[in-house]
């Protein structure tokens, strides 16, 4: 069951960060239909602390889509409750079953000590008077120091036994609010760079934190809350360790790929790149694959697909020449208004090789 709670809620996440970037009302559909089958999941208090979900989850309620939220907030407050219920019922449970041992053990052990010492009081008190008068036997000191050893565990367990009602007055069961709220809280923000031992790797870390921390005065106003709410500096970092991990030092065989990357995240012209790298949707491990091309503007795309239908346009005018005729008849539909061209495809010595297009079906044959 953790497991495919973990699986909804990762569903939920997907579709929440594609909104930004892609079909929004499609994948606001689908984030909606995630967030219903958390809310019908049936889970209790270990499912979610085991799977730490509901701290997760409170990234979407600073959702910019509103029915996002909503639906985000209706599911914490459910899962408060539920957890608000167990906890307070197991505390009551514990404490009165505490409370009754006690009285249990306090009342039997009441009642097997008064009973012997009683006895011994009568009868062994009584023995040993009669020994000690006659001097032949021992065993009468020994009686009444069992008689002073019971009286003393008497009084022990009958204050043991009041010191566990007290406590059982006093405690007070905790309420499951406050230990969500400790447990969802989110790590402070890093107000200092995390060093290295290795001055370059330092060096890359400042210039990550410093193109990301231009995003909090480009963002748009329904961005400004979540964008505030990272921490650039933990970013930068995470940013860091996972490059030097695949690429290895920047000065290394990988240095071009460390210059395209802050390239694009440093570009004026690019401030959606560096908002998808701070906010998560382009995590640490994509970077890695993507290509200069993918990490560009949108403005910047658009120009290069330009310059490649230019290409492609100047790379067609620079073919054969085609010539129109009407000595060939098209088999498809009868017309012998046509168009060819001719390519030595073989041997020196061999004929050319004639293509002809019809111009009214589009048909295409060849011969030689």
């Amino acid at each position: 069951m953790e497991k495919d709670l973990v699986e909804l809620y990762d569903a939920a996440k997907k579709a929440a960060d594609a909104v930004l970037s892609g079909d929004a009302e499609h994948e606001e559909s689908r984030c909606i239909d995630a967030l219903e089958q958390l809310k019908k999941f049936p889970v209790n208090y270990k499912i979610l602390v085991n799977t730490q979900v509901g701290k997760h989850l409170k990234v979407l309620t600073k959702h910019p889509r509103q029915t996002i939220r909503a639906f985000a907030v209706d599911l914490i407050e459910i899962w408060k409750g539920i957890i608000i219920k167990e906890t307070s019922k197991n505390k009551n449970g514990g404490i009165d079953s505490k409370v009754e041992s006690a009285n249990g053990e306090r009342s039997k052990s009441g009642k097997m000590q008064k009973s012997p010492s009683v006895k011994i009081e009568k009868g062994e008190t009584v023995k040993a008077e009669r020994h000690d008068r006659n001097g032949t036997s021992k065993s009468g000191a020994e009686s009444m120091k069992k008689v002073q050893n019971d009286v003393k565990n008497e009084k022990t367990d009958r204050a043991a036994s009041v010191k566990v009602e007290k406590s059982a007055k006093e405690v007070k069961p905790v309420s499951g609010a406050k230990k969500i709220s400790s447990s969802s809280a989110t790590p402070p923000k890093l107000t200092t760079m995390i060093k290295s031992n290795d001055a370059t790797r330092d060096k890359i870390r400042e210039l990550l934190h410093e193109a990301l921390a231009k995003v909090s005065g480009e963002a748009d106003e329904d961005l400004v809350a979540i964008v505030n709410d990272t921490d650039p500096i933990r970013v930068a970092v995470t940013v860091e360790s996972v490059l030097f991990e695949k690429w290895g030092p920047s000065n290394g065989a990988q240095k071009v790929k460390y210059r395209s990357l802050m390239f694009n995240l440093k570009d004026s012209n690019n401030p959606d790149f560096r908002r998808k790298v701070l906010l998560g949707v382009v995590e640490p491990e994509q970077l890695i694959n993507m290509s200069s091309a993918e990490m560009a503007s949108e403005q910047r795309k658009q120009e290069n697909q330009k310059i490649t239908e230019k290409a492609l346009f100047e790379c067609e005018r620079g073919g054969q020449p085609k010539a129109t005729t009407d000595q060939f008849k098209c088999g498809r539909c009868g017309q012998r208004k046509c168009t060819y061209y001719q390519m030595q495809t073989r041997s020196a010595d061999e004929p050319m090789t004639t293509y002809v297009t019809c111009c009214v079906c589009n048909n295409r044959w060849k011969f030689c």
